[in-house]
């Protein structure tokens, strides 16, 4: 499908008509149904059929409409950016990070960006680190935030600051807990295949305490929202517990305290615009704020 295919596609799924698909596209009604016939006859199949007056997707279109509309938010994105550099915009950066950082780090270091930088432009993604990874090894990305120091070829990993896994509770809990208070209790735990989930369970191995999870989350966010409804006590990172932390939740630190680093990736052996190296900067500045760790 060409572009001007895609955008008959879709004018015409919100529309329901080929008149009002050509008004929203600025075009002749003919010309909306000739688009129409050379989009079916490129794909060798109808893509709607007419019911009581109005077009109705055929099942083929049903089945391509997700990828259609990823498409044209795709070049709605692309559309919004060009004009962005045309009004003279400054710049743009692609960042990527976990639901973690995204939810609790990432947001105050933007919202300072932008005032000292009115004019740049920002795209952020949030994935699960190997999802970020592939991103930013095929460069779709230009930096990306993890709570992992785990380096990958090709990529430059740089430490910038670190938080450490505490206890979320809707029970009363003293200011630290112990690890050993956490024997035999069921709790809401990380996937091991998360890096903190990973350093929380070698530690509680090593100090020779059986896990229990009850329930087992792949994101922070989700075990502070379990704990919330009464689910059970959770370990999470300390950013996460304090941005999710409501009236009635309790946070305990760790004893012994098991640091999380927060690091920044990069293209190895790239020089670093301007821009990237400023917003690098603001990302450090925060990390070492005291309500950070």
């Amino acid at each position: 499908m060409r572009l001007r295919h895609i955008e008959i596609f879709e004018a015409i799924r919100r529309t329901g008509t080929l008149t009002q698909a050509a008004n929203l596209l600025h075009i002749s009604q003919p010309a909306a149904s000739k688009l129409l016939a050379n989009a079916e006859a490129q794909l060798g199949f109808p893509l709607f059929e007419r019911v009581k007056g109005r077009l109705v997707p055929t099942p083929e279109a049903d089945i391509l409409a997700p990828r259609v509309s990823r498409l044209s938010q795709d070049l709605a994105n692309a559309r919004r950016l060009a004009h962005s550099l045309k009004q003279g915009r400054q710049g743009h950066l692609r960042i990527g990070c976990t639901p973690a950082i995204g939810m609790a780090f990432l947001p105050a270091v933007v919202a300072g960006f932008q005032k000292r930088n009115p004019s740049v432009t920002f795209d952020i993604r949030t994935q699960h680190t190997s999802e970020l990874i592939d991103s930013l090894q095929t460069r779709d990305l230009d930096l990306i935030l993890t709570l992992s120091a785990m380096g990958f070829p090709g990529l430059q990993l740089r430490e910038i600051g670190g938080t450490e896994l505490v206890r979320l509770s809707r029970n009363p809990q003293p200011p630290v807990s112990s690890l050993s208070d956490l024997a035999g209790m069921p709790l809401i735990l990380l996937d091991a295949r998360d890096s903190a989930g990973a350093l929380l369970q070698q530690a509680l191995e090593h100090a020779g305490i059986p896990a229990q999870p009850s329930i087992q989350v792949q994101t922070h966010y989700v075990a502070c929202a379990l704990v919330e409804a009464g689910c059970g006590d959770a370990i999470v990172d300390a950013m996460t517990a304090r941005a999710m932390t409501k009236p009635g939740m309790y946070i305990s630190r760790l004893e012994p305290a098991i640091r999380i680093p927060l690091c920044v990736m990069t293209h190895h052996h790239e020089a670093q615009g301007r821009l990237q190296a400023a917003f690098i900067e603001a990302l450090e500045a925060q990390a070492r704020a005291p309500s950070v760790s």
